[in-house]
């Protein structure tokens, strides 16, 4: 019998690979080495048709509505709270500081700090927001942004309060440069100039963090706050120290206070179905 020479062939697709033997042209084969070089290449090319699944599957995109937020959970109108009140500074209240901001012609000489704000007894400047309480409760993201203003070499508020995820508008209304500078401790920090009659830059922040400084590398003077929270629930008292937080279900909440200067005061409030609650709150002089 003649000797029969082989030519091996390997296919290969993805993890699967079959090598599969052929005679050399011209060779005898009898029936027996046709039937199995015909079933070996029936098997590759069956590896070769599931990798090609596996593959395509294995780069269809994940399911969409796993990557969407979660819906917001439902709060019945009809039975909704409110918490205001008026927050005092206990104690004499301290002199402003002035502030020198003569180096810059376009900023207009004197200014006065914010850091406590002291009108007739009320404290302004003071972020509340409901701190506990919620439970598991997500809600949307307002598609409106907030409007952080910069004008006369001062942030505009003072104090702001803003969702995580919300858009804030940074304008600059002053003829000079700006650089806004936020300083956070758990969100992404970041730096940037900001020219006069520019566009209003669009930023956010994705993690709750309350009382987040922002300052100003061209001015250093200005400085800010920005309150980053999950919820809708929180309010900056106006400068009489008075707020107002609406919307809030039936329930029990840790309501907090917070001064960048004073600290922060917790309270516990109780509000029932379409209940207005009066929650006040003081700072005590702490030898500032």
């Amino acid at each position: 019998m003649p000797r029969i020479g082989w030519i091996g062939i390997t296919a290969r697709e993805n993890n699967f690979e079959m090598n599969v033997q052929i005679p050399r042209k011209g060779e005898i084969m009898n029936r027996k080495t046709v039937w199995t070089i015909f079933g070996a290449l029936a098997v590759c090319a069956l590896l070769l048709i599931v990798g090609c699944n596996k593959k395509e599957s294995s780069e269809q995109p994940t399911n969409n509505m796993a990557e969407q937020p979660p819906a917001a959970t439902p709060i019945d109108p009809a039975t909704v709270a409110t918490i205001d009140g008026t927050v005092k500074f206990d104690g004499s209240a301290p002199k402003a500081a002035k502030i020198d901001m003569s180096q810059d012609p376009a900023c207009k000489g004197m200014n006065e700090a914010e850091n406590v704000v002291v009108t007739n007894g009320g404290l302004g400047n003071v972020f509340v927001y409901v701190k506990d309480g919620l439970g598991n409760r997500t809600f949307d993201v307002p598609k409106d942004a907030v409007e952080l203003d910069q004008q006369g070499c001062k942030y505009h508020p003072h104090v702001l309060g803003v969702m995580a995820g919300q858009t804030i508008e940074i304008k600059n209304d002053d003829q000079t440069t700006h650089n806004i500078h936020p300083t956070p401790k758990d969100n992404r920090e970041w730096n940037e100039s900001q020219p006069p009659s520019t566009a209003p830059l669009q930023k956010s922040f994705a993690r709750e963090e309350i009382m987040l400084p922002v300052k100003c590398n061209q001015h250093p003077w200005m400085k800010m706050y920005i309150n980053v929270v999950k919820s809708p629930f929180y309010a900056v008292t106006d400068s009489s120290g008075k707020y107002e937080i609406k919307g809030l279900p039936p329930g029990t909440y840790t309501i907090a206070f917070v001064q960048e200067k004073l600290g922060e005061q917790d309270q516990q409030v109780t509000v029932g179905p379409k209940e207005t609650k009066v929650v006040d709150q003081s700072f005590k002089d702490a030898g500032m």
